[in-house]
């Protein structure tokens, strides 16, 4: 057996969340084999999915007496992401002025004359605030009617 095992590592989590919250003995992981569980609780406890107790210090390779899943470690299995998922979504906010800002950015980069750069930049240093959100949707509109150009800008960042 490798010494991290990730279908090993995959079913001592099943093992803890049959019994979650309670703490599961190290002998009824082990099943005889401490190596190899030691080894691999470490693990998913250093990466939060579970608790882990051991007789001495962890850093020190004493022997595990016990591991309990956390709610992570039981998010991790959840084919939905569990919990974690829900309260882990990220809300980016930007106002009317970083939006502005950023298009800015864009006409002063353009080929358009100065005078018409110009002239765009001031009409759109007036726009109020819902007009700035209905010109960045058609912004967005635009690019995603662009998609073929967008895909491979969007498989280099997340490559």
């Amino acid at each position: 057996m490798e010494l991290l095992n990730r279908d090993y590592q995959r079913q001592l989590l099943f093992s803890l969340a049959e019994h979650y919250p309670q703490p599961v003995e190290a002998g009824t992981l082990a099943q005889g084999a401490f190596g190899p569980v030691n080894v691999n609780i470490a693990y998913l406890h250093e990466h939060g999915l579970v608790r882990g107790e051991w007789i001495g210090s962890l850093d020190r390779g004493n022997t595990l007496m016990q591991a309990t899943i956390t709610a992570r470690g039981m998010d991790f299995l959840a084919d939905d992401g569990g919990l974690g998922a829900i309260l882990g979504v990220v809300t980016i906010r930007l106002d009317d002025e970083t939006l502005k800002a950023i298009i800015e950015q864009r006409v002063r980069g353009s080929e358009l004359s100065e005078d018409e750069k110009n002239r765009f930049v001031d009409q759109l240093r007036k726009l109020p605030g819902e007009t700035t959100k209905h010109l960045v949707l058609k912004l967005v509109d635009a690019g995603l009617d662009n998609w073929q150009r967008a895909l491979p800008v969007l498989q280099g960042l997340l490559s």
